[in-house]
């Protein structure tokens, strides 16, 4: 069976390694003149350090005469130069490391603002098919992994280039012969490490989905506690989990365990073209070819001709980490947005809260149609009622008033106008709405009630609490209206937390309502006054209702019965409870 969050990141190496690459670079176009400065500093850091060497390589040279001969002035005028060269060139890379943490929190950062302003963008079918835990994971984990590699990784590769061309040239200078010799070891590390690149990148892209896996288990977990302890499920979820999390530390591990033997590999390669060097070096010297100083210059540039290419083969690890981790940002970030609005959209204004659905036709999915040929009609001021049983397309409507999908067929009208001539914006402010599922966020129960309509008073807050019967409550705390409610109202019951949706609801001026289950969560006699109530304060406008408990909707001044995706009766309460059809047997099941 699969387990949660099968729907998120896909299972695959990176398609575009190159052009992932250069988009991660773009998001350093702010500071690219401080980038540039402290590559600046950087080549001057490992000119500094291709000139120890050198140094290192004349000292034994003076020192090579032999006892009573050495010239010591000369040998600690080398040693001088070589420390301040050393000290100097450790001090430039030091501040470059602390200059790209800056850089790369700076794009982390935009990266991240991309990310979520690009969420707020995207269509809610995109919600519909991916897990939170999933999109949460690609905003902190894969944005984490990116950053990591920008702060160390982008300077790091271009001053060992630099490191490795300025390495070969010295050795050239010193002996071409001995240059020869690592003609053997260099073509190995360099097809070695790109076999393993190769091997390793899809494991890094496997890695990062399997974290956006088990970051989807753990939040649906934790939103769904409540449910799992009054089962006493909880053994069963560890279960669960233990296998996800399994399947997650087994991609790390696979990651990092190939990943882990490239650069011992690289230096044992480096090592034996070492000893090959010293060999070669001997040999030469013996026929006073070279001289000692030589020798060890040339072995320490070997080094420092290697050491990049060993460091290479280390980050190339990170690099195909955080360009798998990269190319799933982007993947968000090229996913389709909302359709835009047509050209020239008007702004629905005055809006009267006429609505007429004319033979709409939709589905989610190509080829499963849900409505069929489904046409409704909302007089201004008017309730309407919409009744089914589960499945039979009753939110669908919802989501299509709302316009979070477009309809397939037909056309949907607001005051003679088709929604799609008019500006999403504007069509949605229209609608205040009230689902079964609340939400309500970390802040005071006044931000909560306001959230909807800017700029309101604690006047037009109170009267929009009393009118949904939450007033007299919300003063019996100790704050009153200022109380802090918790991360999504963890602090206050279910049915506080739908009263204070009614009351957000109230408060927000608009000409039409949609009401999804909207008292499900409080009790019958509450429900009748805020029934009461909410007729009042909504007098003269549209009012769509979705309920199960149709004792909720016998006022209704039409009730609409679907059945999958089809209107199959309508009327007011007394005219279908007289048909005794399908509205009957639904009323009858509940008042047995």
């Amino acid at each position: 069976m699969p387990g949660p969050g099968d729907r998120g990141g896909k299972k695959e190496k990176p398609k575009d390694a190159r052009g992932t690459l250069l988009r991660i670079l773009s998001y350093l176009a702010d500071y690219k003149w401080l980038v540039v400065l402290l590559c600046i500093c950087a080549l001057v850091s490992n000119a500094g350090n291709l000139i120890g060497p050198k140094l290192a390589g004349n000292a034994i040279s003076e020192a090579e005469a032999g006892v009573g001969k050495v010239r010591f002035d000369r040998v600690f005028y080398y040693a001088k130069w070589m420390l301040l060269v050393y000290v100097g060139s450790n001090l430039l890379s030091f501040i470059v490391s602390l200059g790209m943490m800056r850089v790369s929190r700076h794009a982390a950062r935009k990266m991240r603002d991309d990310v979520f302003d690009k969420l707020m963008r995207l269509p809610v079918g995109f919600f519909d098919r991916n897990q939170a835990g999933d999109i949460i994971s690609r905003v902190s984990y894969d944005i984490d992994v990116v950053s990591t590699s920008l702060s160390t990784d982008v300077v790091q590769i271009v001053t060992s280039l630099v490191t490795v061309l300025g390495s070969f040239l010295m050795m050239i200078l010193i002996s071409p012969i001995m240059v020869l010799t690592m003609l053997i070891t260099i073509p190995i590390s360099i097809f070695y490490t790109g076999y393993m690149g190769k091997r390793t990148r899809p494991l890094y892209a496997k890695r990062s989905a399997a974290y956006g896996k088990m970051n989807g288990f753990v939040e649906e977990m934790f939103s769904g506690q409540k449910t799992i302890l009054a089962y006493a499920y909880e053994d069963g979820v560890c279960s669960q989990f233990d296998v996800i999390n399994h399947g997650a530390a087994d991609a790390y591990h696979m990651a990092d365990r190939l990943g882990a033997t490239v650069g011992p590999s690289i230096g044992f390669i480096t090592d034996l073209g070492l000893a090959l060097i010293g060999m070669v070096g001997a040999l030469l010297y013996f026929g006073r070819l070279v001289t000692l100083g030589q020798i060890s210059s040339f072995v320490l540039y070997s080094r420092k001709f290697s050491g990049p290419i060993n460091e290479i083969a280390n980050i190339v690890n990170e690099i195909y980490s955080a360009l798998a981790a990269a190319e799933r940002v982007f993947r968000l970030l090229d996913e389709p947005e909302e359709l835009h609005d047509i050209y020239r959209a008007e702004e629905l204004t005055n809006v009267e809260g006429n609505v007429t659905m004319d033979h709409v036709s939709f589905g989610y999915l190509p080829g499963k149609t849900i409505l069929h040929d489904f046409s409704l009609r909302a007089d201004a001021g008017k309730m309407i009622a919409i009744v089914g049983a589960t499945g039979a397309g009753k939110t669908t409507i919802i989501n299509l008033l709302m316009r979070f999908y477009d309809v397939d067929e037909g056309e949907i009208l607001v005051d003679g106008k088709p929604i799609r001539s008019v500006t999403r914006d504007s069509l949605r402010r229209s609608y205040a709405m009230v689902l079964q599922d609340t939400w309500v966020f970390n802040g005071t129960i006044f931000d909560n009630i306001a959230y909807g309509k800017e700029g309101a008073t604690m006047e037009e807050v109170v009267a929009a609490a009393k009118a949904a019967h939450i007033h007299n409550y919300i003063m019996r705390l100790p704050k009153g209206y200022q109380t802090m409610i918790g991360e999504d109202g963890g602090n206050i019951s279910k049915g506080q937390k739908q009263l204070l949706t009614i009351a957000r609801a109230m408060l927000y001026d608009t000409r039409m309502l949609i009401l999804d289950e909207a008292t499900s969560n409080v009790d019958t006699n509450t429900e009748r006054k805020v029934q009461k109530a909410m007729r009042n304060l909504m007098k003269d406008k549209t009012c769509f209702v979705i309920a199960h408990r149709l004792s909720t909707i016998q006022n209704a001044d039409n009730i609409l019965v679907v059945d999958h995706g089809d209107v199959v009766e309508q009327g007011v309460h007394e005219e279908l409870m007289a048909k005794k059809g399908y509205y009957y047997k639904l009323y009858a099941s509940q008042f047995e």
